[in-house]
């Protein structure tokens, strides 16, 4: 795994947290010419994709379910994408992961385009 996520833990509903994307110390590589995508695999379902974020003349990329509380991010000094969530509830408990691809193009969130993957951060939305 060559992306080292970090940011999950336990939030009440109603809450938010950021959650990080960085290039691991080992395989070191600048993002600047990555498309980054965060996914996220509830209990019992699929993984499913719900943002991307490539160059800064493409558009970010939201799923509909998350449209206007999840906020995508990159500070490139930093090689980190990061993903903010706001109003979080019960259907946002799961593991979240990030995963990188190169080339600035339009990104997707179709999971097989990405080859880089962190190892995920469990986000449990509870009160």
């Amino acid at each position: 795994f060559q992306l080292v996520q970090s940011g999950g833990g336990l939030v009440q509903p109603g809450g938010s947290l950021t959650l990080s994307c960085a290039s691991s110390e080992e395989f070191h590589f600048t993002f600047d010419n990555y498309a980054v995508a965060w996914f996220r695999q509830a209990p019992g379902k699929e993984r499913e994709g719900v943002s991307c974020i490539s160059g800064p003349s493409n558009p970010i990329q939201y799923a509909d379910s998350v449209k206007g509380r999840f906020t995508v991010s990159r500070d490139n000094a930093k090689n980190t994408v990061y993903l903010h969530i706001n109003n979080l509830n019960d259907e946002d408990t799961a593991v979240y992961y990030c995963g990188a691809r190169w080339g600035n193009g339009m990104c997707t969130t179709e999971e097989e385009h990405y080859t880089i993957w962190g190892l995920g951060t469990q986000v449990t939305v509870s009160s």
